[in-house]
């Protein structure tokens, strides 16, 4: 199956096995959630565990690469109508990615 990389009782941190980034780390609640606006019979409590496992995960990333970023897919986008999130490095260096995006703070 997968390589877990975290795990709670509710949710599940995994690579997937055809990465569309250099480092992606996708995070899903064990039971079935269709997305985040529509959270379908599943109580919204486990949502606060699965958020910090987006956390802990983006932590890591932020730690080792020096930047990445947590999404969820809605609508159309996803392939899989059960909520994930996204952590991704795209792949720029620290330079890279200063230059692109951090001019909102001159």
């Amino acid at each position: 199956m997968y390589e877990t990389v975290l795990e709670t009782d509710r949710a599940l941190a995994f690579p997937p096995t055809n990465p569309s980034y250099p480092v992606r780390i996708v995070v899903i609640p064990k039971e079935h959630v269709p997305s985040l606006p529509d959270l379908g019979n599943a109580d919204p409590n486990p949502l606060y565990e699965i958020v910090g496992l987006v956390r802990e995960v983006a932590a890591v990333g932020e730690k080792e690469y020096e930047s990445c970023s947590g999404t969820t897919d809605l609508g159309l986008y996803p392939d899989s109508k059960h909520m994930h999130w996204h952590v991704v490095l795209r792949g720029e260096s620290a330079e890279q990615t200063l230059d692109t995006y951090s001019h909102h703070d001159d």
